[in-house]
């Protein structure tokens, strides 16, 4: 296993699985805010936010994941986050159940995503973190989103 996983995860729920991306990817977690939507952008794309006078695309990681939409509530919250991409960083801001906790995870607690087969893609699964009885699913954050995907969020702010 890459010992470069080691290190602090901020860990959230989705669906009642947990998650978790680099820490130092996070900029700030911040509560629901009003978002605007953005014509013609895929149904994962909620909009855009103003944060403090600048305009942050936001997706929601549930449906970008086909997991089924919900109600947001008072739990419901939007990881900021710095996605790398082939030419530039992209702030952007993704919706989650709720956020649980930032973890130290060690290289003896990663194994490797599992394979799915050829038709499934894990490329976005940097390992699986079990701790504690539970297995928390550690995401490249910059491969949850394509190349594409991510021009079209710059494109929506």
């Amino acid at each position: 296993m890459k010992t470069d996983l080691t290190g602090k995860y901020l860990t959230f729920r989705l669906a009642g699985e947990d998650y978790g991306i680099p820490l130092l990817q996070v900029k700030e977690i911040i509560g629901m805010l009003p978002v605007t939507a953005v014509p013609q952008t895929p149904d994962y794309v909620k909009g855009v936010i103003n944060l403090r006078g600048q305009v942050i695309p936001v997706s929601d990681l549930r449906l970008r994941f086909g997991i089924e939409a919900i109600d947001y509530n008072d739990r419901t919250c939007i990881i900021v986050v710095d996605i790398r991409g082939t030419e530039a960083t992209t702030r952007m801001g993704v919706i989650v159940d709720e956020v649980s906790e930032v973890l130290n995870v060690q290289e003896d607690e990663i194994e490797p995503a599992p394979s799915f087969g050829a038709q499934v893609s894990t490329d976005y699964i940097l390992g699986m973190a079990n701790m504690d009885e539970t297995v928390k699913i550690l995401l490249d954050i910059d491969r949850v989103f394509d190349p594409q995907e991510i021009a079209i969020l710059e494109k929506a702010a």
